[in-house]
């Protein structure tokens, strides 16, 4: 079982490539993912909280300045990245929206995975993903008010009711569920990165599949933007750490939380909210997101 999830867990960003691929060639294959992309999502929240304990969030408590500061840095730096390079590309209202939802989002669920790699401050870290994930149900749709208000009507109170259902729940179902069979948990828990990652991969199968006719029309000009949006995020989150005059090993945890986005969330709002075409940026980001973070990570942990 932990050489399954060792080999699923190392060749993640191939996979989700290969899934990515067969997707755009035929849609068939991952269309049946698309309607089931909120239950796959709650199922990746579901094995982050298992992975959680109550101690964990004492972490936050410990450090509130570090916490507060990367969690300022990641609801500002990428909303706003996405805002300009909508502006600059002059996207249409469909993939404008989903491309500011990608950076409403809190921090991605991998990031944590990635920050150990790079030899990061994983406690500031995970401390960001649990606060900005935590704050999501009330800042995201905020964000999404604020920046996407011009295009569309934001749904607030039912984005809010949607991001606690999907996310908050599953997350509390799982810290529960760890903490009254911590035993069995442990059982299970090397098992539970195969789990999340074969649900973010179908998720991307789906969102690809339903869209595959608008990729491979917009598909190069949102490449270029949801990497533009994910690289610049690392670099601004690691100069405002630097400002603050953090240290080198959190300047890192800082710069891959702030870069990589939970876009398996803004996949299933898009799609809830603004249609399939919303979902395309958050689909490109969940590709992108754990090929650059894989490299961000092996280079990263080579300075020091």
């Amino acid at each position: 079982m932990k050489k399954i999830s060792d080999f699923v867990s190392k060749y993640m960003s191939a996979l989700v490539i290969i899934v990515a691929v067969i997707a755009l060639v035929l849609p068939w294959t991952f269309a049946w993912a698309a309607p089931k992309i909120t239950l796959l999502l709650g199922v990746v929240m579901f094995g982050m909280g298992m992975t959680l304990k109550p101690e964990d969030f004492r972490l936050i408590l410990k450090r509130p300045r570090d916490v507060l500061i990367g969690a300022l840095a990641q609801f500002t730096i990428m909303p706003g990245i996405a805002w300009l390079l909508v502006k600059c590309f002059g996207l249409p209202p469909e993939l404008a929206v989903g491309m500011i939802l990608v950076g409403a989002c809190p921090g991605g669920t991998s990031s944590n995975v990635m920050t150990y790699l790079a030899r990061g401050d994983v406690a500031l870290s995970v401390s960001m993903t649990m606060t900005t994930t935590i704050l999501s149900p009330i800042v995201t749709p905020l964000i999404m008010y604020v920046f996407a208000g011009a295009w569309i009507d934001i749904p607030f109170l039912s984005m809010m009711a949607s991001i606690a259902q999907v996310v908050i729940l599953p997350i509390v179902l799982g810290i529960f569920i760890n903490a009254a069979f911590e035993s069995y948990v442990k059982q299970v828990i090397n098992f539970l990165p195969t789990v999340s990652i074969t649900a973010i991969i179908l998720i991307v199968g789906g969102v690809v599949a339903v869209n595959a006719a608008k990729l491979l029309e917009v598909g190069l000009l949102i490449a270029v933007g949801v990497m533009l949006h994910n690289l610049l995020g690392y670099a601004l989150g690691f100069l405002l750490a630097r400002l603050f005059h953090m240290d080198f090993a959190k300047a890192k945890a800082i710069s891959i939380e702030v870069g990589m986005q939970n876009s398996g969330l803004a996949t299933s709002l898009a799609i809830t909210y603004f249609g399939a075409a919303a979902a395309i940026p958050g689909a490109f980001f969940s590709v992108w997101h754990n090929i650059s973070g894989s490299l961000a990570a092996n280079w990263l942990a080579k300075r020091r």
